[in-house]
């Protein structure tokens, strides 16, 4: 497996104004990270807390955006 230089260990979380599902709530309602590799991991911050690893931000952010409902926010600055 390489590391891509492009890419570092970058912190995000799920911003959400609006709670579709009624189950998560709104304001921070995920924490995560991108590894070197693209890789996304995400931590819900719900009652029943749960984790899940997607192949990229992309599609993290594709299946939780629930139509701009939630925002990716990244904390950390993408690498130069």
């Amino acid at each position: 497996m390489s590391v891509h230089h492009e890419i570092r260990l970058r912190r995000f979380v799920f911003q959400r104004a609006t709670d579709v599902s009624g189950t998560s709530g709104t304001g921070i309602v995920a924490e995560g990270v991108q590894f070197t590799d693209g890789t996304v991991a995400v931590r819900w911050r719900s009652f029943i807390s749960s984790h899940v690893i997607y192949p990229n931000a992309q599609a993290a952010e594709a299946i939780h955006s629930h139509g701009g409902a939630t925002k990716m926010v990244w904390l950390d600055e993408v690498a130069t």
